[in-house]
């Protein structure tokens, strides 16, 4: 209730043109409130005009009036900043959550500033300036105010925690030296401190660094993913060209069959009809009786000599391609099982460390070396699936398909 009502307070008492609380308070005939520096220049610029209004009801006023310090009104602002004062002195004095109380207040606590290690107590502001006035001259190590003074204790002795025993690993007082820890490897915990923060920070850039190499990796894997995927894209459309071309050849040596074929055909029909012709002309010349006739006619009828032996044709019922069967099957085995061997050979490499800062650490990653392949394959019995190139010295790939005189190729 008090916090509201002094809020509450310092609103109603705010100068409306300076937003502030009221400096000199003037009060106008209307009511309004103003400081006196406020409200004299804001009339000031109104001195031609002779007409003079308050900035907030604009009632205006003539004559300009005459001001004077309203005393009531000043000692209740003034009251107003003694407690909104006091207020924040509150809030930085005494102790919040978090916050370490003075050891030597009484009653409530303030909040200590600093802490002594000599005296092993921690003082407020007022405290604190007893505290070196009282041991001024000697040599009180002071430290920002802790609640761990206890902590930093030795349990045995009492003393300061200020030696650290590297071979037992702990904070030790002068006095753990001469006895239980006598003869062991000591340094000071401000040093070993030191030593320690530098070893973080030594394990923060190898941290960094180990990011940077996996994010490295990241990189070099997705790259060689999209290599893959455009290598692998091209070998498909290479195969795709040469399937085209094998069954283009398949066609033109069907064409070229069935038009010998037809020729021969049409070639025997040919002379089958030009033996019916003379099969039927000597049977109409066998019954005439002129002598003379017959003589003549015979001789154009007669077939010259040699021509008794045709040429033999043969004609094959079923055209084989059994050959290029054979070397597609071929093919698609060969293929199939160089990407199995090839796919097994990658996958076992990406089992290998390759950063320094990962083998240090004992992580594995993947893909060290990427391999893709340069493909020679034959329509014409033979297959050559050999050649590996590193991702690194790849800058083309050929793929060559070729039967009998025919050769194709394709540069990327």
């Amino acid at each position: 209730m008090a916090d509201a009502s002094t809020s509450w307070s310092l609103e109603e008492f705010n100068c409306s043109i300076c937003l502030d609380l009221l400096k000199d308070p003037v009060a106008l005939t209307c009511g309004h409130s103003y400081c006196m520096s406020c409200i004299t220049g804001y009339w000031d610029q109104d001195d031609q005009k002779r007409v003079y209004s308050c900035p907030q009801c604009r009632q205006t006023f003539t004559p300009r009036p005459v001001l004077g310090k309203n005393t009531m009104l000043a000692e209740v602002v003034e009251k107003i900043k003694k407690t909104k004062l006091q207020a924040a002195r509150n809030a930085q004095c005494f102790p919040g959550s978090g916050n370490v109380e003075c050891d030597v207040c009484t009653g409530d606590k303030n909040k200590a500033i600093k802490s002594c290690l000599v005296c092993l107590n921690s003082y407020c502001q007022n405290h604190l300036e007893q505290h070196e006035t009282f041991f001024k001259g000697k040599r009180h190590n002071l430290m920002g105010a802790t609640g761990q003074l206890q902590e930093m204790i030795c349990p045995q002795h009492e003393k300061l925690l200020e030696i650290f025993c590297r071979t037992d690993q702990q904070c030790i007082c002068y006095l753990c030296t001469m006895d239980k820890h006598k003869n062991h490897e000591t340094v000071s915990a401000a040093a070993e401190r030191t030593e320690k923060q530098l070893r973080i920070q030594e394990r923060q850039k190898e941290l960094e660094k180990l990011r940077e190499a996996v994010e490295s990796h990241k990189c070099s894997a997705q790259a060689a993913v999209e290599d893959s995927e455009r290598i692998f894209t091209e070998l498909i459309r290479s195969i795709e060209r040469s399937r085209s071309e094998v069954s283009q050849l398949i066609r033109d040596q069907e064409k070229a069959a069935v038009s010998r074929a037809e020729g021969q055909l049409e070639q025997l029909e040919q002379e089958i009809e030009d033996l019916r012709r003379r099969d039927a002309e000597l049977e109409q010349l066998s019954h005439t009786d002129n002598h003379i006739h017959f003589l003549q006619s015979i001789q154009s009828l007669s077939v010259p000599p040699g021509s008794t032996n045709s040429p033999k044709i043969t004609i094959s019922s079923r055209l084989s391609f059994d050959d290029i069967g054979k070397s597609v099957s071929h093919l698609r085995e060969k293929l199939e099982n160089f990407c199995r061997e090839e796919i097994e050979k990658i996958s076992g490499r990406g089992k290998t460390l390759t950063h320094p800062f990962m083998r240090k650490i004992g992580k594995s990653m993947l893909f060290r070396d990427f391999c893709f392949y340069q493909m020679f394959l034959s329509l014409a019995g033979v297959l050559c699936l050999c050649i590996e190139y590193p991702v690194s010295l790849c800058s083309s790939w050929i793929y060559k398909l070729a039967q009998n005189n025919y050769q194709f190729s394709s540069l990327f």
